[in-house]
């Protein structure tokens, strides 16, 4: 499998797109017309530039509004089209791209457009060039790729092929299985995007909205999946346009689009085990039964308070690492860990120093570490190592949000006996139980323009699904929310927002802690209303709901007076749906922006209280320190 990328989809200058596109992994670079042209430098200069970073130009593009034009333009076109085959000579490529015609006075017919692009092949061919032909989704004669297919099998030239794009098939909801009636030979490339549904006119949508594929809603698998069934064997390509893509890191765009292309490629070949697409082998995405644990590191003045917190919680100190300056922290099958092991080789120490106090890493249970890890590695993401002490076994770890620590542990000897091996109990005579279970769900904060990185990122390393995108509105602005949950079973349920200034609360978390990833962990409970009597007892401090909430939920949900007041009393915040209900307790924020949540669902109840979040941030934002105040 040859991967390829048009310099449209990424930012930055021309030398810094080709840099980045050869660091992703990529072979191929797409030169998008205005890219080129926009850059000082002759095609021989670029050729080289792009040769010196190991690529390929796999195709010039586009060239507008071509076939079907009346005679007195139709002329003008060709010398057009001589003037950019010379061009590519120069260039080194030898695939142009002819999209379909938008222009007004362009002339229908197959025929027509047939026979123009029979005298473009004879031309392209004394060039030793090969042309393109793509169906625009809003073209004006020609919008669907099997009348595109039916022009070029009708030119009958063996340099006129047909260029397929998963956007403009699928925008319009055409049968990708279409497809599979094309020659694979007469296919000359592929170009890849997926998008959001949108309701829109085609055109926007396309020029607007793209994205990577896995990131929308499309079905670009199915697509795919059509076209590996042809026996094409050319290179995949992505074209994005897309606003936001525009001013983000060139860098982590082309990782996303390499990483997209691998598990694009891997989900087709999982489905159609027959067909040989040649995608590397990898393991199948990581399912996990569960946050194994959280590890905050922090320093030695901070800790007490937040060893204040967690008692509070219900949290019993259990053990203490027995190299490290690490403490274990349980409740129910919870781990909590805190390092404040500051030494020269310490990440946490280097991770404090950044980011202050802050959850920066977590541990999932996985069948298969290894495998899990070796996948993860398959796909791009950075892998993570820390010299061990005698005695210490080694963690397969990745990097994620914020270059925070993914851990994976599975049942081998080595890693189930961590907590036994290298941790030595404390004895203590309290202890402290608030009902809590397990971890329902981390919250990651990101920047906005980073949102769809880490979402991709999760869904193709694990086995996870996405659900919709809630927009959370506040005073400070917006912040748009989306939750993945784990499969076949919601074991690992993570919510990603993302921010996109420091006045809303999540921005300003970010702001203030410098990048720093885990703004929240939410703690399971059988009996909500049990644990918040003991929550009482041990001191805890919820986050003050607002009166004028529970006036207007009792009168929303009609609940018995009796669940309002009991909700009112202990600060719960309340959710239904068809399925079940939600009740959660917020405590105070700690650092800059830091909280836990205690949640309880019943019966089916699958989200996470959206409706509940800006009363949530509300009450935050009254508590929190006054702008330009002192740090404590």
């Amino acid at each position: 499998m040859r991967t390829s990328i048009a310099t449209v989809s990424i930012s930055g200058e021309f030398p810094e797109k080709l840099s980045a596109i050869a660091k992703a992994g990529f072979a191929g670079v797409e030169i998008f017309e205005n890219d080129f042209l926009t850059y000082d430098a002759s095609p021989r200069e670029v050729r080289e530039m792009v040769r010196d970073h190991g690529l390929e130009i796999t195709l010039f593009q586009p060239f507008r509004d071509f076939e079907g034009m009346p005679d007195h333009h139709r002329q003008r076109a060709f010398e057009r089209a001589e003037r950019k085959f010379d061009i590519m000579g120069e260039l080194g490529t030898e695939l142009m791209l002819i999209c379909s015609n938008v222009s007004q006075i362009s002339l229908g017919g197959v025929d027509r457009a047939a026979n123009d692009f029979n005298e473009l092949g004879e031309r392209a061919a004394k060039h030793g060039l090969r042309v393109g032909y793509e169906a625009l989704a809003w073209g004006r004669h020609i919008s669907d790729h099997r009348d595109a297919w039916e022009v070029v099998r009708r030119a009958d030239h063996k340099n006129v092929g047909i260029i397929l794009d998963s956007f403009h098939t699928l925008s319009r909801k055409i049968d990708p299985n279409s497809i599979r009636s094309i020659p694979g030979d007469k296919i000359f490339i592929v170009q890849l995007a997926d998008a959001p549904l949108f309701d829109m006119d085609l055109l926007y949508w396309s020029r607007h909205f793209r994205n990577m594929p896995g990131e929308g809603d499309l079905p670009v698998v199915e697509f795919m999946r059509a076209v590996a069934a042809t026996g094409y064997s050319g290179p995949l390509s992505l074209e994005i346009f897309n606003d936001q893509f525009r001013g983000g890191s060139a860098r982590l765009l082309a990782e996303d689009g390499h990483r997209s292309l691998i598990n694009l490629m891997d989900q087709v070949k999982r489905q159609e085990p027959d067909i040989r697409i040649g995608v590397p082998e990898m393991p199948n995405p990581v399912e996990t039964t569960g946050v194994e644990f959280v590890e905050f590191t922090t320093g030695q003045t901070e800790k007490a308070d937040l060893e204040k917190l967690l008692s509070t919680l219900g949290f019993n100190k259990s053990a203490r690492h027995c190299n490290r300056e690490v403490e274990l922290y349980t409740q129910g099958n919870i781990r909590i860990v805190i390092n404040t092991d500051s030494t020269g080789d310490s990440f946490a120490g280097a991770s404090y120093s950044v980011h202050g106090t802050n959850a920066y890493a977590f541990g999932l249970k996985v069948e298969d570490a290894n495998a899990a890890m070796e996948r993860a590695a398959a796909l791009g993401a950075p892998t993570f190592f820390e010299p061990r002490k005698s005695g210490e076994a080694s963690i397969p770890a990745i990097q994620g949000v914020g270059n925070g620590v993914i851990y994976f542990l599975d049942d081998s000897p080595a890693l189930s006996s961590i907590w036994k091996q290298e941790f030595v109990p404390i004895a203590s005579n309290e202890k402290a139980n608030a009902g809590l279970t397990r971890i329902d769900h981390l919250a990651q904060t990101t920047r906005y323009d980073e949102m769809l990185t880490w979402l991709l990122f999760y869904t193709s390393i694990f086995s996870m699904r996405r659900t919709p995108m809630v927009d959370v509105v506040e005073p400070g602005g917006l912040v748009r929310s989306q939750a993945i949950e784990s499969r076949p079973r919601p074991d690992f349920r993570l919510t990603m927002n993302g921010a996109d200034n420091r006045k809303t609360f999540a921005g300003k978390f970010l702001a203030e802690g410098f990048g720093t990833s885990i703004q929240h962990i939410a703690f399971s409970t059988d009996d909500i209303f049990a644990t918040a009597t003991e929550l009482k007892t041990c001191g805890f401090q919820a986050l003050p709901i607002s009166r004028n909430y529970y006036d207007d939920l009792e009168a929303r949900f009609g609940l018995e007076p009796e669940l309002s007041d009991a909700l009112r009393a202990s600060s719960i915040l309340y959710d239904r749906d068809d399925n079940g209900e939600y009740f959660q307790i917020y405590s105070q924020t700690f650092g800059e922006g830091f909280f836990f949540e205690i949640v309880e669902r019943r019966g089916q109840y699958v989200g996470y209280g959206a409706m509940n979040a800006p009363f949530r941030i509300g009450a935050q934002r009254r508590l929190a320190r006054p702008e330009g105040m002192p740090r404590d």
